[in-house]
């Protein structure tokens, strides 16, 4: 469906009156305009500020040299393949998301989906093929008017919140049934391919598997699956929320990426024809933990991310890979050769799925093209190894800034805007007092 004709026959078929033109922003966010249905059928074009792609999660814009002081225009050019109706829209409305490309007819460098786009590129150049398969966690919660006031459980059918200890519950799954009656038919809708569900361990947490694919497809998958998640709690008086630790003393969302690639005729390179592990799998660990902690930033984007990863608690301290070890950052899950993978453990749920993506592919790929050998597997568990990641979100920061790397790898442009958006979100949150400083030092000092 990408001729004028089919176009129009579809909104016509749908009361179609507009389309929402979006993009993923730097943090995952859907930006972009509302279109009229016979502009976008006719394929008029749009456009839009270079900037937006790089705008802040607090709305505001760095003023880093790497942005032009002219503030230039993009285009928004849509990826019919993902056109759909919106299922939580009270009118019929369509989406698309876009590509942000510049009038020059390049990719735009510093839209996260074109990242990803140019990470492809470099595998399909060596007749590679990525497949990638997320499993994303977050939490739904009451409303919350009041940032001041911590998240807390919404209130169920039963008429009561639940109090904890309902992992892999069925009959927690069943209490906020409403919500998940129309949230499965709108993934169903959009074409989102969910493998199972579980309660997991939190208040009212729960994990979705995404079946695994084309990696753009699978980033579109996720961008729209926490689009709809959001939306459709809000209907249900609820809110969907993807932060990496968002209540205390529960535990962190994750986003773990279940990674292989395969050549052209369809195989896993990481197995060898009988079955063993290969080289290439070797070398895309050895290149996992070498260039991984460089981009740090990428899996754990705010100050928020580092609270998850407590020792003991099943989030990562280290990139230790091990055979089915769910203390390492990268688990190798027991399966036969045609599935041998590699499941990164590092990204919290509140990472970008574009360049989480695409940060971890191009860490494996620069270990294929490298060959670089990994550590020994871990045996027992990780957390008794060193702690080799970034600590801290200015460490992590500071690393990335520093790598060259890092911009080798995903392009000096995007690493410097990246980084300046990272660091003016960090100067907004040292404006905020939080509740420990307030409990503590305001008593004692």
């Amino acid at each position: 469906m990408n001729t004028p004709n089919q176009i129009q026959e579809f909104f016509q078929q749908h009361a179609v009156r507009d389309v929402e033109c979006m993009f993923p922003d730097v943090s995952g966010y859907p930006r972009g305009k509302l279109m009229p249905a016979a502009s976008f059928a006719r394929g008029d074009e749009l456009r839009i500020a270079q900037a937006i792609p790089m705008q802040a999660i607090t709305g505001d814009y760095s003023y880093d040299p790497i942005f032009p002081d002219a503030d230039p225009d993009i285009r928004l050019v849509p990826d019919y393949s993902t056109l759909k109706l919106c299922p939580w829209s009270s009118l019929p409305r369509a989406f698309a998301i876009h590509d942000c490309v510049e009038l020059s007819g390049d990719l735009c460098q510093f839209a996260p989906r074109s990242i990803l786009k140019s990470v492809l590129a470099e595998y399909a150049a060596l007749g590679l093929t990525p497949v990638v398969a997320p499993e994303i966690e977050f939490y739904l919660t009451a409303p919350n008017s009041n940032p001041d006031l911590p998240l807390a459980a919404p209130v169920a059918r039963n008429g009561r919140a639940e109090n904890g200890q309902s992992a892999f519950s069925m009959n927690m799954l069943n209490e906020l049934a409403p919500f998940w009656d129309e949230f499965n038919a709108a993934i169903d809708a959009l074409g989102i391919k969910a493998d199972t569900w579980i309660h997991e361990v939190g208040l009212s947490q729960y994990e979705i598997n995404l079946v695994h694919g084309d990696p753009l497809a699978l980033a579109d998958q996720a961008f729209l699956f926490k689009y709809a998640a959001k939306e459709i709690a809000i209907k249900h008086g609820m809110n969907a929320v993807f932060m990496a630790k968002p209540i205390a003393g529960q535990p962190g969302s994750s986003m773990h990426l279940h990674q292989s690639v395969v050549d052209a005729s369809g195989k896993n390179i990481f197995s060898n024809a009988d079955g063993s592990d290969s080289e290439r799998f070797m070398h895309f660990i050895g290149g996992l933990q070498k260039y991984l902690p460089d981009m740090m930033l990428m899996f754990a984007p705010s100050v928020n991310s580092f609270r998850r990863f407590i020792p003991g608690s099943q989030a990562p301290i280290n990139l230790q890979w091990g055979v089915d070890n769910r203390t390492a950052g990268l688990r190798i899950p027991l399966a036969g050769p045609a599935a041998r993978r590699v499941e990164n453990r590092i990204a919290g749920a509140d990472a970008n799925p574009y360049l989480a993506i695409a940060a971890s592919l191009a860490a494996g790929l620069a270990g294929i093209k490298e060959k670089i050998s990994p550590s020994a597997a871990v045996e027992g568990s990780a957390y008794d190894c060193s702690h080799d990641l970034a600590p801290s979100f200015m460490a992590a920061l500071a690393q990335m800034q520093n790598s060259t790397t890092a911009r080798r790898i995903l392009g000096e442009a995007f690493v410097t805007a990246y980084c300046s958006v990272k660091q003016l979100e960090y100067k907004s949150y040292l404006y905020e007092i939080g509740a420990w400083e307030r409990r503590f030092l305001a008593a004692q000092t």
